[in-house]
């Protein structure tokens, strides 16, 4: 039988919740405040958690947050009686499940336990699923190719993000692998069927929006449907209009145990939210666990193996495209350059040489003519301050070790550059 803690003040409240809910099956139990409710759950771990907001000498929150520390899978629904929603979006930045305003109706209550209690069950068999799962720690090494700190850092994140069914923000610039964590999210704990629905949210039309994702009465569309049982992407989800982002709450609210949510953005939701261009309960429904996805100039180190990773997938009719390989000079001239586009950027660069090469090494001569112009150069003051030590050698490397051409670029006298 699920169980339920229910933390409140109010003795009235006790009374009516008790008289609402035993009756639908849920075993429950009462407490009076924060303090209390904390100990009691460490020692019988409820399934649910329903705190009042106000409450003294431990306030809902407070309990809210020293819940998640405890046991971050905690499923915890707030109530409060303030009018805005003010303290509602607090609870969700702290992990909150959802909230309930008072006076609330009984099927209000009702269905959003259904959501919570539902929610737990899914949880718990994901969970499940993703111990039981086949998936090696060297199979998300493979997709997440690099082995720079900040790889090494997402890859351990997307590790534990694996066996948990919160909604994951994945942010970072474009072209920086978003689509690739979220397809390993989804895989391992899922059967083969289990669909996987994208949308992205730059692309589709309002009509379309409001047919695939909103649906009527906040019910959720064709794409809500699709993704029930498996993964709903939604990239891009900055771009939603506001009005939608509004109507994108109430589906999210109807529809949190059916699947899992994964969203992607170029921007700083957080900024957007703050200065009111981004729907602030939207903003904490979708970024609890927020990971992001680092820029190719923030692992140049990763150049090589990125450059065989991408080579090996391409078909060449003058032999293996997996041989060729990318000579000392065009790696420095690959580690010089921005990569404005990242990994989706290189990919296309390595693809094309990869595939058209004639000879096996791949010299700097080959690269497209935007990699081997250097844009701007270290100032001498810079230079002198020392604090452009790794671009000087990338400049030595571009002028194949030329001091004097790389003197004169730099400005500088060639005996500086002993």
């Amino acid at each position: 039988m699920p169980s339920l803690l229910i933390v409140d003040d109010l003795l009235s409240i006790h009374e009516m919740l008790e008289a609402v809910i035993q009756p639908k099956g849920y075993a429950t139990a009462f407490t009076t405040d924060g303090e209390k409710a904390l100990a009691r759950y460490k020692v019988e771990k409820f399934d649910l958690v329903l705190a009042d907001i106000d409450m003294k000498p431990m306030d809902g929150i407070t309990l809210l947050k020293q819940l998640k520390v405890y046991d971050p899978s905690a499923v915890v629904i707030i109530m409060t009686a303030y009018a805005s929603t003010e303290s509602a979006v607090q609870a969700l930045k702290y992990g909150a499940f959802d909230y309930l305003q008072k006076p609330f109706r009984v099927d209000e209550l009702l269905a959003t336990l259904k959501r919570a209690f539902e929610y737990r069950a899914f949880q718990s068999e994901r969970s499940a699923a993703a111990g039981a799962s086949t998936i090696k720690a060297g199979d998300i090494e493979a997709r997440l190719v690099g082995s720079s700190p900040a790889v090494k850092k997402l890859v351990q994140q997307v590790k534990k993000l694996i066996t948990v069914r919160t909604p994951v923000l994945l942010t970072g610039e474009a072209g920086t692998g978003k689509g690739v964590v979220a397809d390993i999210l989804h895989e391992p704990s899922h059967a083969p069927e289990a669909p996987l629905v994208r949308i992205d949210c730059s692309l589709s039309s309002e009509g379309n929006f409001r047919a695939g994702l909103l649906g009527e009465n906040g019910e959720g569309g064709n794409w809500v449907r699709q993704a029930k049982g498996g993964t709903l992407f939604l990239s891009n989800i900055h771009s939603l209009p506001m009005a939608m982002q509004t109507e994108l709450v109430s589906v999210l609210r109807n529809n949190a145990h059916g699947f899992r949510l994964i969203c992607s953005t170029n921007e700083n939701l957080e900024e957007l939210a703050d200065q009111g261009k981004f729907h602030d309960e939207l903003f904490y429904r979708v970024a609890s666990l927020p990971v992001r996805t680092p820029a190719l100039r923030e692992r140049a180190g990763d150049l090589p193996l990125l450059a065989k990773h991408f080579a090996a997938r391409v078909a060449n009719p003058h032999f293996d495209a997996a041989l060729v390989e990318f000579s000392e000079d065009a790696l420095a001239v690959m580690a010089s350059y921005d990569w404005p586009g990242n990994l989706a950027e290189l990919n296309q660069v390595v693809s094309q040489i990869a595939s058209t090469a004639d000879a096996r090494i791949v010299t700097s001569e080959q690269l497209p003519m935007r990699l081997r112009e250097i844009k701007a150069w270290p100032t001498l003051g810079q230079y002198l301050a020392g604090q452009e030590k790794q671009y000087i050698e990338r400049v030595l490397h571009a002028c194949k070790g030329d001091k004097a051409t790389a003197a004169k670029a730099l400005g500088v006298d060639p005996s500086r550059l002993a």
